[in-house]
Parts: structure tokens; C-alpha cells; sequence
């Protein structure tokens, strides 16, 4: 599959407000965060760019202030899990 890659000057990276060696990290959260409040990504997807768990992604989602999109399909999903566990 091909791989997308972004560039960004060194001096843009430097102007970060964040440590240099956390930037590569820091970015993509925050493009997969931006992409899945615009819709443009979904949880799983959102998640696995940022490089998180279901829960970790869940909880920065919550402390960004992104709600989460909960369709019907992920429902019945968890419902089918619930039932399965007892």
C-alpha cells in the first residue's frame, strides 16, 4: 500500500510548542484528531493513525472536547459483546 509522506520545514517544527523529538508523535494525533471531528475518519481509523488504543483515543477525544460519533452499527456491535459475556 502506498505510504503518504508529509513534509514539514525544520524551522515550522521548531516553533512547536512542544519538545522536538515529540513532534512526529504529536502530529499525528492531532491530524487524526482534526480528521475524525470533521468526519473525515472513523474512530478505528482515527485511532490507529494516532497510534492508540480504543480507550486511550476514547479518553483524549473526551479531554479535547470531540464528541464521539456512536452509529448504529458500532451499537449492535457492543450490544452483541454485552450479550456474549454472559
Amino acid at each position: 500500500m502506498p505510504k503518504l509522506t508529509l513534509e514539514i520545514p525544520e524551522e515550522l517544527i521548531q516553533s512547536l510548542k512542544i519538545p522536538h523529538d515529540e513532534a512526529p508523535a504529536r502530529l499525528k494525533r492531532e491530524l487524526a484528531l482534526r480528521l475524525y471531528e470533521k468526519g473525515l475518519l472513523s474512530f478505528g481509523k482515527a485511532r490507529e493513525l494516532a497510534g492508540m488504543s480504543k480507550w486511550e483515543f476514547s479518553r483524549l477525544l473526551g479531554k479535547e472536547g470531540i464528541p464521539r460519533r456512536y452509529d448504529l452499527e458500532e451499537f449492535e456491535k457492543d450490544l452483541r459483546t454485552l450479550e456474549n459475556l454472559h
